[in-house]
């Protein structure tokens, strides 16, 4: 399989951890933890890979570290399979 980048908007301290679905071109991301120490970060990466079906380590950061925007590289995954858990995004990301 390939290897796909996504944007997200990754929004600390919420309710619940959820991908709320998608905002712009964005993905938004929804977790609990708190924007300290990587901990929001951290979470975002199970959250996605937990929706995806991937293991964690195949989500990683490669831009946006310590942002609200951030774009992560997933690891075996195609645009049909992300597609497929989130709809369509507005516009065009793959």
């Amino acid at each position: 399989m390939t290897s796909l980048r996504i944007a997200l908007h990754v929004t600390p301290k919420s309710g619940r951890d959820e991908v709320a679905g998608w905002r712009g071109g964005e993905l938004s991301v929804r977790v609990t933890a708190a924007p300290e120490g990587g901990k929001a970060t951290a979470a975002a990466c199970a959250v996605l890979a937990r929706a995806l079906g991937v293991p964690k380590s195949s989500v990683q950061v490669v831009r946006g570290e310590t942002s609200r925007h951030k774009q992560v590289l997933i690891d075996d995954v195609t645009s049909d399979d992300v597609t497929a858990a989130f709809g369509t995004p507005e516009g065009t990301l793959f």
